[in-house]
């Protein structure tokens, strides 16, 4: 089978062949039927990844149909179409017990969390093998090329909407920074299971157009300082910086209200000083991460119902370079998907 991997720190992913993996006791082998390409990926070719296989295939969004079983599985079936829930846990703690995996107890410094894609093969390739069937969810109507984005691109946002529950009343302001592919699904949830008045920023024209469509009430592109300015003083009871640069951390801490929560998602590496005196009284920062097994059954529900759904572009497993290129260039709308 032909595969992307990683194949060390700084280099370009390799299209690879490969032999299809056989699953062992209690695995399910996948044959895929889309891979979602993120901006995690990015970040996983250019610092490395400690611990795992100094070889790997990449993809952590992942969706297809079940193609074997290993010994010992019954709750699934050959033929089924499955989005794979990526963050693989211990499954024993406490967290992972209650189906937050995400949180697992047993990810230490010195024995990092592995899952397909990051340190252990993932998804851009025909097949994969996912260790067990807990990190299956059943897709009733959705084809696995359109539910892939969900397992991450919409499962992350849904994830942290759901932390700030209690705040979204009817008529509350939130803000979403960067609408690539997780902050248009997080402007498409706000605006499927809240009433808030929902503000996205970015500093795409196109990005920002994206927003609108998906349900934002007001559009900001946020490039250069007179950008910034506008927003000073802004009282959002949520932001939700899908970026987490230097810069959008900036802007997200100034549209930050008084007993706000501030909610970084995106992984670019951004550093914010926090003080009494940086913040507004009462708030709250957060870097919320992934989310539930039970959530990604509801963020799939969310989809089968209409309420949500990514903007996707398909791509041939083979343009995985080029597709990996665009998305460092900004030049992906929405989310990119790999089709074997």
């Amino acid at each position: 089978m032909k595969a992307w991997r990683f194949v060390g720190k700084g280099s370009p992913p390799r299209f690879m062949e490969l032999p299809v993996p056989e699953p062992g006791p209690g695995q399910v082998r996948i044959r895929i039927g889309g891979a979602g390409v993120c901006h995690s990926d990015l970040h996983l070719l250019e610092s490395g990844r400690e611990g795992g296989a100094s070889m790997f295939t990449l993809g952590h969004e992942n969706a297809g149909w079940v193609d074997a079983l290993g010994a010992g599985v019954t709750d699934f079936k050959e033929g089924d179409a499955v989005a794979v829930y990526g963050k693989w846990g211990c499954g024993q703690c406490a967290a992972c017990l209650r189906s937050c995996e995400n949180y697992c107890t047993s990810v230490l410094p010195n024995r990092p969390a592995l899952f397909g894609g990051a340190g252990v093969d993932g998804g851009m390739a025909e097949y994969m093998v996912v260790p067990s069937s807990r990190h299956l969810v059943l897709l009733k109507h959705l084809k696995p090329s359109m539910a892939a984005p969900l397992t991450d691109a919409a499962l992350t946002p849904y994830h942290a909407i759901k932390r700030a529950r209690h705040v979204l009343s009817p008529g509350v302001s939130v803000a979403v920074i960067g609408v690539g592919g997780l902050g248009h699904m997080a402007v498409q949830i706000l605006k499927a299971i809240t009433a808030c008045k929902i503000i996205a920023l970015d500093v795409d024209d196109e990005k920002l157009n994206l927003a609108l469509k998906a349900g934002a009430h007001t559009v900001l592109n946020c490039r250069g300082m007179a950008s910034v300015e506008l927003i000073e003083g802004a009282s959002c009871g949520l932001v939700l910086d899908c970026v987490g640069s230097h810069e959008s951390m900036k802007t997200a801490l100034a549209l930050t209200g008084v007993d706000g929560h501030l909610m970084v998602l995106g992984l670019a590496g951004g550093v914010l000083p926090f003080s009494k005196s940086a913040v507004p009284w009462g708030a709250t920062l957060s870097f919320p991460y992934w989310g539930s097994r039970a959530e990604l059954q509801e963020v799939i529900c969310l989809a089968e119902s209409g309420l949500i759904q990514p903007h996707v572009t398909f791509h041939p497993l083979s343009a995985g370079g080029a597709v990996i290129s665009d998305l460092q260039e900004g030049r992906v709308l929405g989310r990119a998907v790999l089709v074997p």
